[in-house]
């Protein structure tokens, strides 16, 4: 018998590195849309009134974040989500170029 074989991975440690990988994907999730919530709704409708004494480009602060502050956050949220993911995928060894990398190693 051979008993210098590598240990088989712990499926109970796996399965608790999955629930922590997802755990920091909801808390991500959580925090982006609490701003995309502020931006949109604060800024937009509750605050709107106050904001248009303020103004960008000649328009009202509260019009121009019901209109296009919103939608502009959102799509900066989107990069910010992606990057954070980049980086969390990587913490937790999930990351596509890691899988790239060694799936290129062993075509060589």
């Amino acid at each position: 018998m051979n008993n210098h074989k590598n240990p088989q991975p712990d499926p109970t440690q796996n399965s608790n590195q999955q629930q922590r990988y997802w755990q920091a994907n909801l808390r991500l999730l959580g925090k982006l849309l609490a701003v995309w919530f502020v931006v949109s709704f604060g800024f937009g409708i509750i605050l709107a009134d106050w904001l248009d004494q303020f103004s960008i480009a000649g328009f009202k602060l509260g019009f121009w974040f019901a209109q296009q502050g919103a939608i502009y956050i959102f799509v900066i949220l989107i990069f910010v989500y992606a990057r954070q993911m980049k980086s969390l995928d990587k913490q937790f060894g999930v990351s596509d170029e890691e899988a790239q990398t060694g799936s290129q190693e062993i075509e060589n």
